[in-house]
């Protein structure tokens, strides 16, 4: 199962995992574009909100009663704002803490007897979550994304951990710059021309499908190999902070 899958990397994850074999659940709020996904590419297509409970409640009975769930993968979430600390909104940030935070948990709560189900059948399971690097530095402008990022990464850290000795590998992959307009152009409000300047003169920043590749490895990779994080970011991108806004050479060249 596949959330966020209507756009970025959620939809380029439920393409690759298609195209390498995989049935695949495709869960996002918005119906009209699973439909479409749904028809072009034989994915199952399921609409819901994941910060209703009610929402997340409904698809666990519905999976369990359409068939087993041997990954989730976690990556709907979303960032809102650029505020200082001292000027952010509380509705962003509760915003950001839900979509990041709150829905994982709830994804786990009730989908993780789904996943123990098929793991003792065939032998392991997956639970992976898409963070961001936003998780590990924090940044001028970036304190309710890194906090929310942050909370979602500690939640599949201790998940780890508590699922110590069960057969169920918890991965986390954690994007650095990701050209993904769609999310950029949300977390500022809907300014074109500001989200499209967050890229400008960085050479080859990341793709959805780059990270789905990574994503789709890590699934596929022998039942004992867990990949307890990923960190990946463009060659452009030597640290959160650090970018180099010109095309990439060798120094003298």
């Amino acid at each position: 199962m596949v959330t966020g899958a209507s756009s970025g990397i959620g939809e380029a994850t439920a393409r690759m995992l298609r195209a390498r074999g995989w049935d695949v659940v495709a869960v996002a709020r918005r119906a009209d574009r699973l439909e479409s996904l749904e028809e072009e590419i034989g994915v199952t297509a399921y609409a819901a909100d994941l910060t209703v409970e009610a929402d997340i409640a409904a698809l666990a009975q519905w999976l369990a009663e359409s068939g087993p769930v041997h990954a989730l993968v976690q990556i709907a979430g979303g960032a809102r704002g650029t505020d200082r600390v001292e000027d952010g909104s509380g509705e962003d940030w509760r915003w950001m803490f839900e979509v990041n935070v709150m829905s994982a948990q709830r994804l786990v709560a009730h989908l993780l007897p789904l996943v123990r189900r098929a793991a003792a059948e065939d032998g392991h399971g997956d639970l992976l979550f898409v963070t961001s690097t936003a998780a590990q530095s924090a940044y001028a402008g970036g304190a309710g994304y890194n906090a929310a990022k942050a909370g979602e990464a500690m939640l599949a850290h201790a998940l780890r951990l508590e699922l110590n000795g069960e057969p169920i590998r918890v991965v986390e992959i954690a994007p650095g710059m990701v050209h993904t307009p769609e999310f950029t152009l949300n977390r500022l409000g809907g300014d074109a021309t500001a989200a499209e300047s967050v890229y400008d003169g960085v050479e080859q920043p990341l793709t959805a499908d780059d990270v789905a590749d990574v994503i789709a490895y890590a699934l596929d990779a022998p039942g004992h190999v867990n990949l307890d994080l990923v960190t990946m970011r463009p060659v452009a991108q030597s640290a959160q902070y650090l970018l180099a806004r010109a095309p990439l050479r060798v120094r003298g060249d």
